[in-house]
Parts: structure tokens; sequence; C-alpha cells
């Protein structure tokens, strides 16, 4: 079932597995603010049944990242250049940014579990798509790089947290500051990746991977991700609290006297 295909993005839904295509394959999936806005309506889009969004990318590269001709004078068709938003209120500007993001946010939503297939680029925006997911699982031939500070930016798409949450303040800003490619052996070394795996088998390992996470009941999943994603914002005691009322919780549903 195809539930959105536009702007460079398709969603289609099977059963408790949902898969978001960039399909912009001519242009290495380079985003704009239209794949932006179409992102962020395929999680709106999402069936409640839903436990597994797959993001995967056409052709040879995952997303090459912006597309640069949000820098030219004329921007995209029907859209301020960023040349233009520059010119306007830090109010606006804040809002415009702000708005982006949106797509990058709702994957990690406690009642799904995300995962990014990567293969060929993930750069600059493509990075931080693929930071944006719970997993990732890269082809051989996956390339990370955070390309912002050589144009004079920053990583703004809500990458930045979940890039120092796994591989550590030092590792990011080196990542970050020089720009640098971060191949597909050492994103799994680091913890970027999860898995790699050739290139030809990149979809198959995804489906697999997310087969094993349909296995356990979804109610456990969704507070063992809760408990996993708030555990470093937690002092150990406060942890050791969240897990008693996350177990009183499920035990209670098993046993049938749950709220």
């Amino acid at each position: 079932m195809t539930l959105l295909d536009r702007h460079g993005v398709r969603l289609t839904v099977d059963d408790a597995i949902a898969t978001v295509t960039l399909a912009n394959a001519a242009k290495r999936n380079a985003q704009t603010p239209a794949m932006w806005r179409a992102l962020a309506e395929a999680g709106s889009l999402l069936p409640g049944n839903v436990r597994i969004v797959i993001l995967r990318g056409e052709g040879k590269s995952f997303s090459a990242g912006l597309d640069r001709q949000a820098f030219t004078p004329e921007g995209f068709d029907g859209e301020p250049s960023f040349l233009d938003l520059a010119r306007g209120t830090d109010e606006a500007l804040d809002a415009t940014i702000a708005e982006y993001q949106e797509a990058f946010t709702w994957w990690r939503r406690n009642d799904l579990v995300s995962i990014a297939a990567v293969q060929g680029h993930a750069i600059g925006a493509g990075f931080q798509l693929a930071l944006a997911c719970d997993l990732r699982v890269a082809a051989e031939d996956a390339q990370f790089a955070m390309r912002e500070t050589s144009l004079g930016l920053v990583p703004d798409l809500a990458g930045t947290h979940p890039l120092v949450g796994l591989v550590g303040y030092a590792r990011a800003l080196e990542i970050c500051a020089t720009g640098r490619f971060v191949h597909a052996e050492e994103a799994e070394r680091i913890g970027l990746a999860n898995l790699v795996v050739p290139g030809g088998e990149l979809d198959a390992a995804a489906a697999d991977l997310a087969a094993a996470l349909l296995a356990a009941p979804r109610d456990a999943v969704i507070e063992t991700k809760a408990l996993l994603a708030g555990a470093a914002g937690r002092t150990y005691e406060e942890q050791r609290r969240a897990e008693r009322a996350a177990q009183a919780r499920r035990l209670r549903d098993l046993a049938g006297v749950g709220d």
C-alpha cells in the first residue's frame, strides 16, 4: 500500500513494516525543503499498527545531502532562498529551521523502531537523516560525512545529539569539524553502524533486522526503548526507579490487571 509518493519521497506500508524511500536517484537523493515536508508528512501518515520503519534511498547513494541550489540567489521555485532567509528576522529564521527539522524528529518515537539502510554517500543532511533513525545498516560502500563546516555552516537538522550519543564528544567534534568521510568499516567499529553487509544484501539485511525486532511483544519493545532512550539523562538511581516502574507496568499488563 502506497500512502505517499511526491517530492522525492515514497511511503509504502506492508502490515507492521513501513518503508520510506528517497526516490530521486538522478540527483543522488539530494534534499530540498519540499522533500523535508514530505518526510514529515510520511511520519504523520503511518497507520497505528506500524512498528518498524525502514528508510532507504534509491540508486547509488542514500543521500548526497542538501541540494546546492538552496544556496543560489533563485533557490527553489516557490521557496525562499537560503540567502533570503538569512536576511529575515531572527524569529522567522528560527521558525523555518524548526520546520525543516520536523523531517528528522519523528523517527525515534517510542512506538516505532526505525532502521536506516545506507549505501553510497550519506553526506550532510543525508548523514543527519541516517542519524535520525534508531539503527543503521550500512552497505560496504557506505560513506558518512558531515560537510556543513566546509560551507561555513553547522549541522542543524537534529543530527548532533545522536552523533555525540553514538561516538562521544571528541570523535563527533573531529568528524564534524574536519568533514572527513567515515567509511563503513569504521562506522561499524565506532558505533555509527549496527551492521555492515555487501551492497547486494542491504535490503535483505534491513528486512531481517525488522523481522527480528517484530518477534518481541510491542509493549515490551516500547518500554525498553523508552528506558534506553532516557538513560543518558538520568542518574543511576533514577534509572533504577524507571526500570522498576516499567517492569511493574509490564507485569500488571501480563497479569491482566494493568490500566
